[in-house]
């Protein structure tokens, strides 16, 4: 599809730096196998939009038989998504869902008032050596969607609205951007686009949302001059038009942001509230390990495991 012809993209120089508000360098994080960089939460931001949490797993290389074993473990309050470059991930979940996802495409798990699930390299992917290289995040929810009953959406590639222009591919995942709306049941202002440009190419970030921050996974981006490599978050400031301009060796960059919710959130492992006393319950409950006759169950066909409370 071609991008709206609507959007001008200006010129990056006609903005200062100080439009960016926030600058991230993302912790890592070593879970064994892999590394992990963390963008969301930070220090200097909690919140993109309803972005809460925001993780870039790998690049990373396995050997044959070898893969990524996320244990059964539990969420509320958010809904979470796998968005894969490279590699897959089966998916399997309290409400029965059982889905493996490839690149480009898009799974969606809204927790709500409590579900778990697990991630692992597929059995097919263990056959010989393969990659993994991906984004994960939260979402948070607005508190009347905090007690909504668990679902689960997966979005093939070819679901996703594509958006083209001179040197410009980005596919919309979630939300509202350029006039394409993406197929996910959201429950707040959201866009998240994963965005590849061609050297020199410049991209305008949407400017109908009061949100708006930049990753970069591969390549640079300049801005007023200044470059911004890979591995680095921006969040701008609320109201101006921003073009970022693609480096000598092009850029992939991952687009977030959205509305504010009307508060910060509670963030404890892998729960999300907006009240300390929800988070306390779940601890109560996933700790009771009840599977089935309290608040949480394990994931359908994936039982025989799962990640204890810290």
């Amino acid at each position: 599809m071609s991008w709206n012809p609507a959007l001008d993209p200006g010129c990056p120089d006609e903005i200062g730096v100080d439009a960016i508000e926030t600058l991230i360098i993302p912790r890592a994080r070593d879970l064994g196998d892999f590394e992990v960089r963390r963008a969301l939460p930070s220090p200097k931001r909690q919140m993109v939009g309803p972005f809460i949490f925001f993780d870039q797993a790998g690049p990373a290389e396995f050997l044959t038989g070898q893969g990524v074993d996320v244990r059964p473990h539990p969420h509320i309050g958010l809904g979470t998504v796998t968005y894969l470059y490279q590699g897959d991930f089966h998916h399997r979940d309290s409400i029965g869902s059982d889905h493996i996802i490839t690149p480009g495409a898009l799974n969606w798990m809204v927790a709500g008032k409590g579900v778990s699930h697990s991630e692992r390299t597929s059995s097919a992917a263990r056959k010989g050596p393969h990659s993994l290289f991906g984004i994960q995040t939260w979402i948070a929810l607005p508190e009347e969607c905090e007690d909504m009953d668990p679902i689960f959406e997966h979005h093939g590639k070819s679901a996703l609205p594509e958006i083209e222009a001179e040197g410009i591919n980005a596919k919309l995942i979630l939300g509202n951007a350029y006039g394409e709306k993406a197929p996910a049941t959201l429950y707040s202002e959201t866009f998240y686009l994963d965005v590849t440009l061609a050297p020199g190419a410049r991209f305008p970030l949407p400017d109908d949302h009061e949100d708006r921050g930049l990753y970069i996974t591969e390549g640079s981006v300049s801005i007023a001059g200044q470059t911004f490599g890979a591995m680095q978050m921006m969040v701008f400031r609320p109201g101006d038009k921003i073009t970022v301009a693609a480096g000598p060796q092009g850029a992939r960059l991952m687009a977030l942001g959205g509305a504010t919710l009307n508060g910060p959130r509670y963030v404890w492992w892998n729960f999300v509230a907006s009240s300390k006393e929800r988070i306390e319950q779940a601890k109560i409950d996933w700790r009771a390990a009840d599977w089935g006759q309290g608040l949480f169950d394990l994931p359908v066909g994936d039982r025989r495991e799962f990640i204890p409370l810290p």
